[in-house]
């Protein structure tokens, strides 16, 4: 049974969770897109913490981005972090991060996608929300342009390698509706002003994204695909969200209000979904577990009735279809990539 937003209360009243998840991951390469501050920044400090080889941080902006990469080595003290530019509001800026790392990147392995917008103004600079095109399409994008080079490090080095999607709690307030679900294309009609809310309306999207992905891998595949609630969090993306207060409940004639979490005790949340889960030391066959799973505070948990409804399924494959489908619109190299790497 799920928590009651009381329950949640009295969880986060008590304490975040801790960092459940370490590693070495000495020789090891992490992208953390969307890392110039909150969740993405505190992230990238753990993995550099860990040793890991290389820590690029793709940011879009680079005078933060280079602020970024100094936090990371002052906090870790190494120098392995390292600035890529890269603007999923522009799509030719996706396929120029992508093919510069197939160029020049080397191996690949843990791919965190945690940039996102919150915003109420309804702009389509490229024909797409803004929201949308960030939160879900060059999310999905970028993932599945460096899904090539994610399957060849596992296969060249022998070891797992992970693409973790940042989606958020708030899904579970998130159906999508009647209309869009009876119109020719889901995507079209959510690219309507009236489906605006923030981010929350496209973050069920990232999780109908990571089953989907996960549906279409071998069972066995080296690649686990996973997706994450941070946590209700004290970041920059929630204070660009004006006029959202923080969800409350009545007790005992009291309003209690769901306190927030910082930044770093968000990105435990990222650590798990990229490492855990915690008994994957000793027992390998844990990694079934998370294949494909949403992680929140420290545990593999269902995600909301809607994804797991019959009509939930149903969006979940349309929304694949139509995804791919644009995406093989603005690169031919998304079909290629599905036909080689995926079941139909």
């Amino acid at each position: 049974m799920r928590p009651t937003l009381l329950q949640w209360i009295m969880k986060y009243r008590a304490g975040a969770p801790p960092l459940a998840v370490k590693a070495d991951l000495s020789g090891k390469t992490v992208i953390v897109v969307g890392a110039s501050t909150g969740i993405g920044l505190e992230a990238a400090k753990h993995f550099a913490n860990m040793n890991a080889a290389r820590v690029i941080l793709a940011c879009r902006n680079e005078e933060r981005g280079n602020r970024a990469v100094a936090a990371v080595e002052s906090a870790s003290g190494k120098k392995n972090a390292e600035l890529w530019m890269v603007d999923l509001a522009r799509f030719s800026s996706v396929l120029d991060f992508a093919d510069k790392f197939e160029k020049d990147g080397g191996r690949l392995d843990y791919l965190i996608m945690n940039a996102a917008i919150g915003t109420w103004r309804h702009t389509k600079p490229e024909g797409w929300e803004t929201t949308l095109q960030v939160n879900h399409l060059s999310t999905a994008l970028c993932s599945l342009l460096l899904l090539p080079r994610l399957l060849e490090t596992a296969k060249e080095h022998s070891v797992q390698t992970r693409l973790v999607v940042v989606s958020s709690g708030a899904h579970a307030a998130i159906r999508i509706d009647e209309t869009a679900r009876q119109s020719p294309s889901i995507l079209e009609k959510l690219n309507d002003e009236q489906y605006m809310s923030g981010t929350n309306q496209f973050k069920v999207l990232n999780i109908f994204f990571v089953r989907a992905l996960t549906a279409r891998l071998p069972p066995t595949s080296p690649l686990i695909v996973t997706s994450l609630s941070p946590g209700f969090c004290d970041t920059e993306l929630r204070r660009e969200a004006v006029n959202l207060p923080a969800p409350s409940v009545e007790h005992n004639g009291q309003r209690l209000e769901l306190p927030m979490l910082t930044s770093e005790e968000g990105s435990r949340q990222v650590l798990y979904a990229t490492l855990g889960p915690p008994e994957l030391d000793t027992d390998p066959t844990a990694v079934d577990k998370i294949r494909g799973g949403y992680v929140v505070w420290n545990e593999i948990a269902e995600p909301s009735d809607f994804v797991l409804s019959d009509v939930g399924k149903e969006c979940e494959h349309r929304i694949w279809d139509e995804t791919a489908q644009v995406l093989n619109g603005i690169t031919p190299k998304i079909g290629e990539i599905v036909a080689q790497y995926l079941k139909a």
